[in-house]
């Protein structure tokens, strides 16, 4: 079944392409026909994904100098520049690849009445942004992996600018896209320089230019070893670029805006997939080039994820706006993935996992929830809405579900995944790790302001004229795309395990190639002992 596999990644990112570019040319012959397409090209791209986890082999022996794959697919591109076609996948991938695939059904599904004007064009910027982050999850060529990390800003920038809300605070669409772009072109930029920092120390080290994941982890290690200044200074310059996108406090400053302008499926395509490509590019770039730079950094990058995950819940309470005070709880769990990171064993490896997951089934789910209510409501401030649960059975029920999820109940994702992630840091950060559990009970305190605001209460008087009548509950599309994300998060809570035994392996090989910070202080002599004999080719 290899070949059949390696054929399958290029079919990954190249099926969003074309629905993509489908649905803008039959836009003029029928306003319906371009969602049908966009629907199929994600349910395609979800199970060749299934296909992928069925077929693949995602063990692979611990010790290797780099990971070993379970489908690999390589075309010369730019062979002057040793620039390939080299794309991967192994269980962190893989699993980031399928969540991508499954959100981008739902984002289909969920601007199905939302979206009325130049339909084709929304789904052609729509999936062209999925087919980007697919890209990034896949490419481990660095300069292909940066062409997709840039390429797939372009089309969320239309769709925030285009599609988008007027903000509660008057902001403009055009103002929060605008802001979005400039935030992470300038992070792109100072990641490409740290790249090309690490392709000409390459060339100076072996006489040949070359962007291939394997050559420049060989070269990564060992500048990480003997020149850890200059490790250092290349790792700060991957780390800002992936920070920004996380977001990192105080890189966030483009995230409120952006989600809420955003239409429905760009806040699902920003919460649930966008910024898990900045904790994807920590794992497979920043930690297993530069371990010794990394656990160097540990204590800092950690201190600003406290200090995120504290400030994002400070600031969900303040807020009246829905979707404002959800990607706030979005900058305060991120705070999570930098202590799951840098605390750098197998559990929190594999507890970043779970949690990545369920944090984007929960959190795209929710913004679903935010459009569904405004559909209803035409607002999305919470000071308007109370006594909804009366009118919407269905949607207060799914809205206690997710929030529950959100704020980590077990028997749901998220809870595995903080569970995990809180167990295997006590070790390395005891107090940080318990001022990262205190979190939790503010977690818990906005998630029940946003139901009591929500569901609870009379409703205000600025309101009334749309209780008269009672108003529509979830329809049976809106039902299906929440039922799949809560199956997603019960299995995930009930039954990780199945997840888990993908992404071992991945997690596994990372976790042995970060050095413990414990053992960093005399860590690049010991390195540089190990590499002395390494040929780099």
């Amino acid at each position: 079944m290899e070949a059949p596999n390696n054929l399958i990644l290029p079919a990954l990112i190249l099926i969003p392409f074309i629905a993509g570019f489908i649905c803008w040319l039959v836009d003029k012959l029928d306003q319906h026909l371009p969602r049908y397409i966009a629907l199929a090209g994600m349910l395609l791209t979800l199970v060749l994904t299934i296909v992928l986890w069925q077929n693949g082999s995602y063990q692979y022996a611990l010790g290797g100098a780099a990971p070993s794959w379970a489908a690999e697919f390589r075309l010369p591109w730019i062979q002057t520049l040793g620039i390939n076609i080299h794309l991967a996948v192994d269980g962190l991938s893989l699993l980031m690849v399928g969540l991508t695939a499954l959100l981008g059904v739902l984002a289909v599904g969920c601007s199905w009445g939302e979206i009325q004007k130049n339909v084709g064009f929304f789904h052609l910027n729509l999936l062209w942004s999925l087919g980007g982050v697919i890209g990034v999850f896949l490419a481990i060529d660095l300069f292909l992996f940066f062409f997709f990390w840039e390429m797939m800003l372009v089309p969320i920038y239309f769709l925030i600018a285009l599609w988008g809300h007027k903000g509660a605070d008057g902001k403009s669409r055009v103002y929060a896209a605008t802001k979005f772009f400039i935030y992470t072109q300038v992070a792109g930029l100072i990641m490409l320089i740290g790249i090309l920092g690490l392709v000409i120390a390459g060339y100076t080290m072996t006489g040949q230019i070359a962007f291939d994941y394997n050559y420049l982890l060989k070269v990564a290690n060992t500048i990480d070893a003997q020149v850890p200044g200059l490790a250092y200074a290349l790792m700060i310059c991957m780390f800002i670029g992936f920070a920004v996108k996380l977001p990192v406090f105080p890189l966030h400053g483009w995230l409120p805006d952006a989600h809420a302008q955003a239409p429905t499926a760009g806040s699902v395509d920003l919460a649930g997939i966008l910024i898990k490509t900045a904790a994807y590019g920590l794992l497979r770039f920043v930690i297993p080039f530069f371990p010794a730079a990394s656990a160097q950094f540990a204590d800092i990058a950690i201190i600003l994820g406290l200090i995120g995950i504290f400030y994002g819940a400070w600031c969900a309470f303040q807020q009246t706006d829905m979707k404002r005070l959800l990607a706030y709880t979005s900058i305060s769990h991120m705070g999570f993935v930098l202590l799951a990171i840098y605390a750098g064993n197998i559990l929190t490896f594999q507890g970043l996992m779970i949690m990545m997951l369920a944090h984007g089934l929960s959190s795209a789910a929710l913004f679903i929830m935010c459009g569904q209510v405004y559909e209803r409501l035409h607002t999305r401030d919470l000071r308007l809405m109370g006594g909804i649960r009366g009118q919407f059975p269905y949607l207060a029920f799914f809205l206690m579900f997710f929030v529950a999820a959100l704020v980590g109940i077990p028997g749901l994702g998220n809870f595995i995944g903080e569970f995990l992630i809180l167990m295997g840091s006590f070790n390395s950060f005891p107090v940080f790790t318990i001022l990262a559990a205190i979190s939790l009970v503010f977690a818990g305190l906005y998630g029940l302001i946003l139901i009591h605001k929500a569901l609870f209460g009379t409703p205000n008087e600025a309101q009334k004229e749309h209780y008269t009548n009672p108003l529509k509950d979830l329809g049976a599309r809106e039902v299906v795309l929440l039922l799949l994300c809560a199956i997603g998060l019960l299995w995930l809570g009930l039954y990780p395990q199945s997840f888990l035994d993908v992404s071992n392996s991945s997690m596994a090989w990372l976790a042995n190639s970060y050095i413990p910070v414990s053992e960093a202080v005399d860590v690049a002599d010991q390195v540089a002992t190990q590499l002395e004999n390494v040929e780099i080719q």
